[in-house]
């Protein structure tokens, strides 16, 4: 640079003669290497930061004057309202008495059209009995499970009650389902049916046992039951256990009820020679509709080779639906198959049997005035017809 050129710039610029050196810190680079060799980006300039200045203090400003508020007269203090009880979503109500009329149609004019299809036939009111005895053997069997055998063995047996007869119920299932729809707990008990089928030294009188339904007793079971079918194959007349059991008690009922295992074994069979005539709870569904011909069967060769004198006493459809079009078709087809032997009552679906089961009581009982109970008692006016 020349003389005049270095005169011309002013002091403090760099490269004037009275300019400070330069800095002689080397400046980093402006791109770091990787080990892989690749320029990665430089990371962004730090920005410049700036101190806030303390805002000027600012001096709070006075309401303006509101006139005062109109005097308002004082309200009564409002009482707090009760709390709510939380209910059990498991329990049930302590006494279904309020439960309101139920209209089912299964139990209408004499000549209106039921739910089977057909007029209805004419029911006459039972009569009256002044003393009981000889009991007719019913065997309420179907070998399909879940199809309503349980719950019509007790809740027939408390309807017929109610006309004046005095029933037995025979819980002839080792799983003890009967007596537990009673309020009663099989496997707390000492003694059963079982005992008396196979040892001769126990009393029937000693194991009947009385229920909360007045004239309406019970034979309990267990899983021991299970035992028997076993014990009963090497036994003399094996068929016809269960008749010797029950012929001490026959002249102190009107009925005696049998509710028969879901199956076609000993067990059942004995039921069946024992009987004089079945009841078969039939599910308006399409496979009970199939093993009702099985049953059939049986009930032919046990005519044939044990109880001439068993007859059908009727065919009662349950679970019946009449929303669906298949129940409806069941039905149908089973009074077509069947004919006269189709009971005119029918039972619905309904909630209030799986109450009645926890309850531990009769549907005529737990809730009289509901279509179930009403559709039993005509069930039970049926039974005593035929």
């Amino acid at each position: 640079m020349s003389t005049f050129e270095s005169a011309a710039q002013p002091y403090g610029v760099p490269g004037h003669a009275s300019a400070p050196p330069y800095p002689t810190a080397s400046a980093p680079a402006p791109w770091p290497v990787t080990p892989a060799g690749d320029p990665q980006p430089s990371p962004p300039p730090a920005q410049p930061q700036y101190t806030q200045q303390p805002a000027a203090q600012s001096y709070p400003q006075q309401p303006a004057q509101q006139p005062p508020p109109a005097q308002q007269p004082e309200r009564p203090p409002v009482a707090a309202a009760p709390a709510r009880p939380v209910e059990d979503p498991l329990s049930l109500p302590a006494k279904p008495g309020t439960d309101a009329d139920e209209d089912d149609p299964s139990t209408g004019p004499d000549g209106s059209i039921g739910p089977t299809g057909r007029p209805k036939r004419h029911i006459p009111e039972p009569a009256m009995l002044h003393t009981h005895g000889p009991a007719k053997v019913l065997a309420i069997c179907n070998q399909k499970g879940g199809v309503g055998k349980t719950t019509s063995a007790i809740n027939l047996g408390a309807a017929l009650t109610e006309f004046g007869r005095r029933v037995l119920l025979v819980d002839f299932d080792p799983q003890g389902a009967l007596s537990v729809g009673l309020g009663i707990l099989p496997h707390q008990l000492d003694q059963t049916i079982y005992n008396v089928l196979i040892e001769r030294a126990a009393d029937l009188d000693d194991v009947v046992m009385r229920t909360t339904v007045e004239d309406l007793d019970l034979l309990p079971s267990n899983i021991d039951l299970s035992a028997a079918e076993v014990q009963l194959v090497a036994e003399v007349g094996r068929e016809h256990a269960l008749l010797r059991t029950l012929r001490p008690v026959i002249d102190k009922y009107d009925y005696i009820l049998v509710d028969c295992q879901p199956s076609l074994g000993l067990l059942t069979v004995n039921a069946l020679a024992a009987a004089d005539g079945v009841l078969i709870p039939l599910e308006c569904e399409y496979f009970s509709m199939r093993g009702a011909a099985l049953l059939m069967d049986t009930i032919q060769k046990v005519q044939e080779r044990l109880n001439p004198k068993l007859e059908i006493t009727g065919i009662l459809p349950t679970m019946f639906d009449p929303r669906t079009l298949h129940s409806r078709e069941v039905m149908a087809r089973v009074v077509e198959r069947f004919g006269d032997i189709v009971f005119d009552t029918v039972i619905n679906r309904t909630v209030r049997f799986p109450e009645t089961t926890v309850a531990g009581e009769p549907i005529t009982k737990w809730a009289p005035r509901s279509a179930g109970a009403k559709a039993y008692r005509a069930l039970a006016r049926e039974v005593i017809a035929r």
